[in-house]
């Protein structure tokens, strides 16, 4: 977490006649996985002043009075043409709402799910709406004639892309954005952004990898020097390689043998928010999902998606004691054209019951489907341990599917090759961590010290494991150090199978590090450490930290060490 810092809005020209307005805040603003770095974050909204006035997606209520007050020290907002909008969610009605009372007159630009959804979000306004569906421009005078492309995706339907040819800005919404705060707008030095670029890729766009890939298809035959981001800094300077990169991870998802069908609805976010964080689970785990918002998608589509999967997992909010009638289309599809050695799993997101859960539950057990998790049933808006429960079922729901693909066989004698490597020995360790509410620990033997100055050491974490999304840049955790003779213990105890958001430390003695991470007071040694880097190795992430603190406990023991035959598994 950082800072307690006031929010404010910077403002900065960008191109002819163009100017950003970062409303900004160094602290995470809600419970969304996207968010969980905890490094703040930027809402870029744009303002093009040619002979018509637009603005260009302004920012959710957490801003709408300092944003409004930004924006009537530099211009007079009563006389806004346009107002465009790369998305529509109920989230932006505060700002919207104050911008037609000052603006009436205001015309709002959006895709139709985008005009759908404005309606719906301000029912009490007569509203002028221009719908682009691809084809249309706006022109705005002195050369800004404005084009569109609709780039939808099962999280945000409306998705709307606005490109400026004047300036060759591409103002792209949520693709290419990060939620950082700082005083940097351009991402000159981009390195620095690359771990958070691909960890809210991870969360927010690899569900939806195929949707992005048809994005950045048509959005290839615009020449931009420049992409207006909603989150972060813009991106000038990593153009090309953000871009690629997106390709790269894309491809990555799209080409996995093992899919899951995720599918849901969602009344006010919440359900959607869980799909996300279960979706991240599942990609973490190397196992592809094709999320599908049942709102917006026809009977086929659904039908294709659950009859090539090796499993599905359907969300659905309780609507006046029911699921809504997308979700029970969805749940007859998957009845009637499924088969039940599928892997099922249900969640949903309820107010003051859950019937819909129990309902879609009942169906699929009456069916004789497997479940890859307990049935998910979250109140109101999730947390950060709910959306931590969420992403561990997930992970388990891709291993369960994995296991199952397996073709069970004797196992092969190691090769020569793997026998040598298994003779890397490495000291047993364990790694604790934890963040706010959330707590995790894992065996490790993959450890080795790094540097001198400053003193730093290397762990390997699997892409799977749990505590992996407690280690990034800025992250803090404690690395035990097991003592022969009295690792046992706490070796077959972290070696067991947990269960999603299981306290990993039930029994376990521990105390609490400077840094916040538990310690384990039976470890012959520990080392308080905060994440430097990171680095992608294949299966596995090899962390980067630096020795902030430590201590001997057990000055007479003897590091306990884990001897293997063979270096294909631990």
């Amino acid at each position: 977490m950082t800072d307690n810092k006031p929010r404010d809005v910077q403002v900065l020209p960008i191109g002819i006649d163009t100017t950003v307005v970062r409303s900004r805040s160094w602290n995470r603003l809600r419970f969304e996985i996207e968010y969980a770095l905890g490094r703040g974050t930027t809402a870029n909204s744009y303002l093009i002043r040619a002979d018509k006035l637009a603005l260009i997606d302004p920012p959710g209520e957490t801003f709408t009075q300092i944003y409004l007050a930004a924006l009537h020290q530099r211009l007079d907002v009563e006389l806004l043409d346009y107002v465009i909008l790369g998305h529509v969610n109920p989230n932006r009605a505060a700002t919207l709402k104050a911008l037609l009372e000052v603006a009436p007159q205001i015309t709002f630009v959006c895709s139709n799910p985008g005009a759908i959804n404005l309606r719906a979000a301000l029912p009490e306004h007569d509203l002028q709406i221009i719908v682009m569906r691809g084809e249309e421009t706006l022109d705005l005078g002195k050369g800004h004639d404005l084009q569109f492309v609709p780039t939808p995706n099962p999280r945000y339907p409306d998705e709307l892309c606005t490109y400026d040819p004047q300036t060759e800005i591409l103002y792209t919404d949520k693709l290419f954005g990060t939620h950082i705060c700082g005083d940097q707008v351009f991402d000159e030095g981009w390195e620095v952004f690359s771990e958070d670029r691909r960890y809210y890729y991870d969360c927010l766009m690899a569900p939806h990898a195929r949707q992005v890939e048809t994005a950045l298809d048509k959005i290839s035959q615009l020449p931009t020097r420049l992409y207006a981001t909603g989150h972060g800094p813009l991106v000038r300077y990593a153009l090309i390689q953000l871009t690629e990169a997106y390709r790269t991870w894309s491809q990555q998802q799209t080409s996995q043998d093992t899919t899951v069908a995720l599918l849901y609805a969602s009344a006010y976010g919440n359900t959607a928010t869980l799909a996300q964080a279960i979706a991240r689970g599942i990609t973490k785990a190397g196992v592809g999902v094709e999320s599908i918002n049942c709102e917006f998608a026809s009977s086929d589509e659904i039908r294709a998606a659950i009859e090539k999967s090796l499993g599905f997992v359907i969300g659905s909010p309780t609507l006046g004691g029911h699921a809504p009638t997308p979700i029970q289309t969805a749940l007859g599809i998957v009845l009637s054209n499924g088969t039940n050695n599928k892997l099922a799993g249900v969640f949903g997101s309820y107010g003051w019951s859950g019937e819909a859960v129990d309902l879609i539950e009942g169906k699929l057990k009456d069916a004789g489907y497997r479940f890859g998790f307990e049935t998910l049933r979250v109140k109101f808006k999730p947390t950060d341990v709910t959306l931590k429960l969420c992403e561990e079922s997930g992970t388990d729901f891709a291993q369960a599917l994995k296991k199952a693909k397996k073709v069970r066989s004797p196992r092969q004698p190691a090769t020569n090759v793997e026998q040598a490597v298994g003779r890397i020995v490495g000291s047993l360790c364990v790694v604790t961590a934890k963040q706010e509410d959330v707590a995790s620990g894992m065996l490790a033997s993959w450890v080795s010290q790094a540097t001198f100055n400053p003193p730093g050491l290397t762990i390997a974490v699997a892409k799977d494991r749990a505590v992996e999304s407690l280690m990034y840049p800025g992250g803090q955790f404690v690395l035990n150090i097991l003592a022969e003779g009295k690792h046992l213990s706490l070796m077959k105890h972290f070696l067991k199978p947990f269960g999603p958001a299981e306290d990993r430390f039930t029994g376990i003695a521990t105390e609490i590090a400077d840094n916040g991470s538990p310690i384990l007071s039976d470890a012959l040694a520990y080392l308080e450490c905060s994440v430097n880097s990171r680095m992608e190795c294949g299966d596995h992430w090899v962390i980067y930290a630096i020795v902030k603190n430590g201590k001997l406990i057990e000055t007479d023991a003897v590091t306990a060490v884990h001897y293997r035959k063979s270096g294909n598994h631990y």
